[in-house]
């Protein structure tokens, strides 16, 4: 069965795919170039012979997995490779579409490439929205620099004991006037601005809020789960669970969940020789940005406060056990490398990697008790 398989490499584009056939005799030759279309998808697959012997392959990217749904419905087994970690010649420097579509066809064969996780249409939808969440507070937080710094450039300054963006302040800034027309203009788009992306995020957040309730039971009760961790609120649970997908069937252990999210040193090393450094950041960026924010709350001593208790209402022991355990760990590696000089970016960044393998065990519980009540239902 295996020798009659026949890899296709697919070098996707917006309006073309570049294609390439590995034949179970060896030879790989190009097979043109077609449309980034449905039908055209199609009508290629359907000349190139029965789908059960095929297999094909293409580089995750700005396109997305609608190529990925549409050989699956097909009957194609793909595969979505990450793009960083297909093999390159050190003094291969010609690239062309239908070479990238041969490289992928022949590396597919050899098993050479490391596929991604494709999540399915609703988790990508609900991932969508969360970033659209992440983007609006980027962008509202451009929109309060803007602000700040016109403040800044002509003098105005707020009253001592007010702290930036409180209800005082915003108070504050709304008697601000300028006597100069084009000076109030400017003042009142940034003001607008402001205001606007602001109305923005409280969209999305209400959205994510509605949304997440027809989710799978076991992401919702990974939701619940996460939000027994201390700095783990209801927005940046969503967050880790939907980046996360199924943690049982993706991550065998903490330590490839740590992998996953790009926070593990780098290395170099030789011989006798050890060299490490930076982490690797090779991972999910939204994911390492998240956790590196949770992980500032256990700068402070382990306690559960009113807010954190209110959390916690209703969830199992063994995972209010768990995120016990993870405020005296935390707490007590940031002491340790703190005492050691160590730069704080860097002992904020150990004490994350550590909270992801809390974060993997609340998971699996999680799940674990979705699946109970599933079965019991």
């Amino acid at each position: 069965m295996t020798e009659k398989l026949r890899f296709l490499g697919l070098d996707v584009h917006a309006e073309t795919i570049a294609v390439a056939v590995a034949e179970p005799d060896g030879e790989v030759r190009s097979l043109g170039t077609i449309a980034n279309r449905e039908d055209s998808i199609r009508k290629f697959i359907r000349k190139l012979g029965s789908p059960e012997q095929l297999r094909a392959c293409y580089e995750a990217g700005p396109t997305g997995f609608v190529l990925y749904w549409q050989l699956t419905q097909l009957g194609v087994k793909c595969d979505v490779v990450a793009p960083s970690l297909v093999p390159k010649k050190p003094g291969d420097k010609v690239k062309t579409d239908p070479r990238d579509a041969l490289k992928l066809a022949r590396s597919h064969r050899s098993d050479d490439l490391t596929a991604v996780w494709v999540p399915d249409e609703a988790s990508e939808a609900l991932r969508d929205l969360v970033r659209a969440r992440e983007a609006a507070k980027q962008d509202q937080l451009r929109a309060r620099h803007r602000l700040t710094k016109l403040l800044l450039r002509t003098g105005q300054r707020p009253p001592l004991g007010v702290k930036a963006w409180t209800a005082r302040y915003m108070e504050w800034v709304l008697k601000v006037r300028y006597t100069h027309p084009a000076r109030e203009a400017t003042l009142l788009d940034c003001l607008n601005e402001v205001e606007h992306m602001a109305a923005r995020v409280t969209r999305l957040e209400k959205s994510i809020v509605e949304v997440i309730e027809l989710a799978p039971a076991s992401m919702r009760e990974v939701v619940r789960g996460l939000q027994a961790l201390r700095g783990i609120a209801h927005i940046s649970a969503v967050t880790i669970a939907v980046e996360l997908g199924n943690i049982t069937s993706r991550f065998e252990g903490a330590r490839d969940l740590m992998g996953y999210s790009g926070a593990f040193p780098s290395e170099d090393s030789s011989g006798k020789r050890i060299r490490r450094g930076g982490i690797t950041k090779s991972g999910n960026a939204h994911l390492r940005r998240i956790v590196v924010e949770s992980a500032w709350s256990y700068r402070h001593l382990p306690r559960v406060g009113a807010k954190l208790r209110k959390r916690q209402q209703g969830l199992p022991a063994e995972i209010t056990e768990i995120a016990w355990k993870a405020q005296i760990r935390l707490h007590k590696r940031y002491m340790a490398l703190t005492a050691r000089g160590k730069d704080q970016r860097k002992t904020m960044t150990a004490v994350a990697r550590e909270l992801l393998g809390f974060i993997w065990a609340i998971g699996i519980k999680a799940e674990a008790i979705a699946s109970k009540q599933q079965m019991a239902a």
